[in-house]
């Protein structure tokens, strides 16, 4: 009924990839981006000569393990047919003998549980890989790159209207809310920037580096080089690749606090002779004055030694793939991180952006987890945030996304030898990576 081969024709790849729901980790781009890694395009077609299946293949050699096969987010296919899936995991299997490959892990873009909720469609497609020879990874926290749970962000109705900040912004957690409407009032503005603009500016990067070193030191990860990032966004370009900054202001801080003292001057003049029903709001607001004033002092005397009117204090990097927005990289400086709260701003600001793109979904990222044991029918189980991720979870739901658990990821082995040797050796590799960053944060 099948046929696969390697793909030539990577326009009509990507097309495919576009047309049925494909995430930029399946595109032809990720695999240009993703220079270390040798790159395969496979395409699956039926009994009439249509295509039904693509599947970028990455690989790596892994000293003593051989070559290790990976195909980002699985294929991009109708994983519902049995037929289709049984097919391709035989001609995996052979390609991977053909080129002495080791083993292929794929992790589908097939949902299991959102919000605590079962698919339909998750246990069914666990089931047929399983019977294809795939192995399920059951240890959710050791995966080799993708977690299985993101939190994602519906940005249209089921209808498929498309909802407006105004109403996510209500949808948000109070906590957020607030944040929201304080940086606004606290002098932090936006700019988004393309390849174009980092071309002609290298400060943006320098800004963005700043952003991401102060965050790779709270939570525990080493930062991306320049030459990654400025790959990133040559890559998918201007239309689909941007980095959000967010900056205080002092001009406009300054300016707005004129305007309160302005009015707690008001205040205070009219107070004595105001009715007697009206003098306890006002003496409110002169307190809020008051407290919004100190807060205001503490961000002069804490930017007191940059000369600049405007400076970073958070951003991230987008990609805007086919109707969903991925937020790949993104944080906040430790400068003035908890007077202005600019990660709440920023986010809210991130997601403004995606539904101006017209964007159906935005990706808040992903959370590592605990060891995940598997449910009886051999499914994944509940997947749990570890302790680092708990915080970042928190914050991620905070904003209204879904707590979503794909399927896993699933192995298929071509030469169980080699295989028993890869896992031994990336356990070491990865507690080996763990003593690396914190030499490399303490020696930065």
């Amino acid at each position: 009924m099948y046929r696969f081969n390697e793909e030539k024709d990577l326009a009509a790849f990507e097309q495919f990839v576009l047309d049925n729901g494909g995430i930029y980790m399946q595109s032809v781009k990720w695999a240009k981006v993703k220079q270390e890694w040798n790159s395969r395009y496979y395409s699956g077609f039926n009994g009439d000569g249509v295509r039904v299946l693509t599947a970028l293949v990455m690989e790596r050699r892994v000293p003593g393990a051989g070559k290790i096969w990976y195909s980002p987010a699985g294929a991009v296919c109708d994983y519902s047919d049995d037929a289709l899936l049984e097919a391709f995991s035989s001609f995996m299997t052979a390609e991977m003998k053909k080129h002495g490959a080791t083993a292929l892990f794929f992790d589908p873009c097939v949902e299991l549980r959102v919000e605590g909720e079962r698919t339909a469609l998750g246990p069914k497609v666990h089931k047929s890989l399983t019977a294809c020879g795939f192995k399920l990874n059951p240890n959710a926290s050791n995966c080799l790159y993708k977690s299985p749970v993101q939190l994602m962000l519906p940005l249209k109705t089921p209808e498929g209207e498309a909802l407006t900040p105004e109403k996510l912004l209500k949808s948000f957690e109070k906590g957020v809310r607030y944040s929201v409407r304080i940086g606004e009032n606290r002098g932090l503005t936006e700019a988004v920037y393309t390849i174009d603009d980092v071309e002609k500016d290298p400060s943006i990067l320098e800004d963005f580096a700043a952003v991401m070193r102060d965050t790779s030191e709270r939570n525990d990860f080493v930062e991306r080089g320049s030459e990654y990032l400025k790959r990133l966004l040559s890559v998918f370009g201007p239309e689909e690749m941007d980095i959000m900054l967010i900056y205080y202001d002092k001009a406009r801080d300054t300016a707005m606090q004129e305007e309160r003292l302005r009015r707690k001057a008001e205040l205070e003049a009219a107070l004595p002779d105001a009715p007697e029903k009206k003098k306890r709001g006002m003496r409110e607001e002169i307190e809020s004055v008051d407290r919004q004033t100190e807060h205001y002092e503490e961000r002069i005397r804490e930017t007191a030694g940059d000369p600049r009117e405007k400076i970073c204090v958070a951003g991230g990097m987008t990609v805007h793939y086919n109707g969903m927005s991925s937020c790949l990289f993104g944080g906040a400086r430790n400068l003035l991180r908890n007077n202005l709260r600019a990660s709440h701003y920023f986010n809210f600001r991130r997601i403004c952006r995606s539904i101006q793109l017209g964007g159906s979904v935005h990706d808040l990222g992903y959370v590592l987890l605990k060891d995940t044991p598997t449910d009886p029918d051999g499914c994944l189980g509940p997947c749990v945030p570890n302790e680092e991720f708990e915080g970042i979870n928190a914050f991620k739901k905070s904003f209204g996304s879904l707590y979503t658990e794909y399927i896993g990821e699933y192995i298929l082995i071509a030469n169980k030898a080699k295989y028993f040797s890869y896992e031994h050796l990336i356990k070491t590799a990865r507690s080996a990576q763990s003593v690396v960053n914190r030499i490399v944060r303490k020696t930065r």
